[in-house]
């Protein structure tokens, strides 16, 4: 199972807002992404599941993260799988 951790989120905004994050802050640390190494779209097919973008991003000290974006209540996290707090490449 996966625990969501509501961070905040800066993000690009082109041709649409929250385009993909550029930073997120976890506490008072602020993670810098230097890269987006993938990206996926949830649609709301199910309640419990709400239309989501997810990022899988590497931080600029070399740190892997997957973030969650839920579309309708623009809330952002971090996922974190058990005791895991980030991935491998």
């Amino acid at each position: 199972m996966n625990d969501l951790i509501p961070v905040k989120v800066e993000c690009y905004s082109g041709y649409k807002a929250d385009e993909y994050p550029i930073c997120f802050y976890w506490g008072n640390i602020c993670f810098d992404i230097k890269e987006i190494l993938d990206r996926w779209y949830q649609a709301d097919s199910y309640a419990e599941w709400p239309a989501a973008n997810y990022f899988k991003v590497e931080t600029l000290n070399g740190q892997y993260f997957l973030l969650k974006h839920e579309m309708k209540p623009d809330h952002w996290y971090l996922v974190v799988k058990g005791e895991s707090m980030n991935l491998q490449a």
